[in-house]
Formats: structure tokens, C-alpha cells, sequence
């Protein structure tokens, strides 16, 4: 449905249910979404898979900046933290566009002080898995690192996908595809280096 967002209810009712199994939760004890009032510009040429793609990527990639940011000081091999500090730079980017977005819409931007629903969206590591992350150095950082980014990168193209299907905001469907690319160039860059 171009032109508008379909109100909250309906969101509720009938959207998640179709989101890959991750939206229902994401949305578990926030505000209900208010519905926009119909636009004339560009702006306005988005539909509900486009605001729940923004508002689940966003702490989507914040967890990927998190754990980027480990390797500056955890790190052995310099090819991970080389691989952290583009993972860093390229999602703290596109957090930005996505917020801009939301803001543009009238939409709800993540708060970033809210913990993630860690089991709402696929990829996302556990409060558990940030905690050993954290207390990890060396090599053994590095192979926890890259285990954990593998698996959170697959998350976000899982995510872009269902974007690709459904999604009608043509900026968003652009990052969706960057997403898929460079992110599954990166999954095989860290196959390699845990090899």
C-alpha cells in the first residue's frame, strides 16, 4: 500500500505474522505505531514493511557497531579489526539514513539507551554473548568475534530480504540490496579468516 501506514491495529493483526517469525516480538512492550496521515511527498511512498525494516535494522546494526568497536582494543589479527572498523563505519551510515527516514514519516526512531529484543530479530546476539564478547582478547577474540558476526550478518540479510519482498521506499530497497551484497562478501571474508 503506497501513500500511507496502515494503522497500528492492522499492523498488529495482520503484517507480523508475515515477517520471517522476528516481528511480532520486536514490537513486545513499545508504543503502538500512530498511524500517518497520507502525504503528498516523496517522503510519503513507503508502505508498513518499509517502517518495520528501518525500526528493526536500526538496533539490528547498533549491535554490529557495539561489537565492531571491541576489536579496536581486543583484537589480535589485523585483518579483524580492519574488518570492524568497515563494519563500524558502513552501518553507523546507514543508521543515520534509517533514522532520517522514521523521522521524515512520523515514526518511531529505536531508542538507543533500549535494550534489543535480542530474540526478535535473526542474527542478534544475547546479553550472554555480549558479556563474552566483551571479556574476550586475542585470538580468542577474534574467532569469537567473526563466529558472531557471521551469524548476525546472515541475520541482516535475512532482514534486507524480506524488505527486497515487500518493502515499496525505494531508498530502502537500495539499502536492502547493498546489505545482501556487502554483507555476504563480508560472511565469506570472515569464513576465510576463521579458516
Amino acid at each position: 500500500m503506497r501513500g500511507r501506514v496502515l494503522p497500528s491495529a492492522l499492523l498488529a493483526a495482520g503484517l507480523l505474522s508475515g515477517m520471517g517469525g522476528y516481528g511480532a516480538a520486536a514490537f513486545a512492550g513499545t508504543p503502538a505505531l500512530p498511524a500517518a496521515p497520507a502525504a503528498t511527498t516523496p517522503a510519503a511512498d513507503h508502505n508498513e514493511h518499509d517502517v518495520m525494516f528501518a525500526q528493526m535494522m536500526i538496533p539490528h546494526h547498533r549491535q554490529a557497531v557495539e561489537m565492531s568497536k571491541l576489536a579496536e582494543s581486543r583484537a589480535a589479527d589485523a585483518r579483524v579489526k580492519r574488518l570492524a572498523e568497515r563494519i563500524e563505519a558502513a552501518q553507523a551510515a546507514e543508521i543515520q539514513a534509517m533514522s532520517g527516514w522514521l523521522t521524515a514519516w512520523g515514526e518511531r526512531v529505536p531508542d538507543e539507551s533500549a535494550a534489543p529484543a535480542h530474540h526478535a530479530m535473526p542474527g542478534m546476539m544475547s546479553p550472554e554473548d555480549m558479556r563474552r564478547l566483551e571479556g574476550l582478547s586475542g585470538r580468542p577474540f577474534d574467532r569469537a568475534f567473526l563466529t558472531m558476526m557471521i551469524r548476525h550478518h546472515e541475520g541482516a540479510v535475512t532482514m534486507a530480504r524480506d524488505e527486497l519482498r515487500a518493502g515499496a521506499y525505494e531508498p530502502a530497497r537500495r539499502m536492502a540490496t547493498s546489505v545482501v551484497s556487502s554483507q555476504s562478501a563480508e560472511i565469506k571474508e570472515m569464513k576465510r579468516l576463521l579458516e
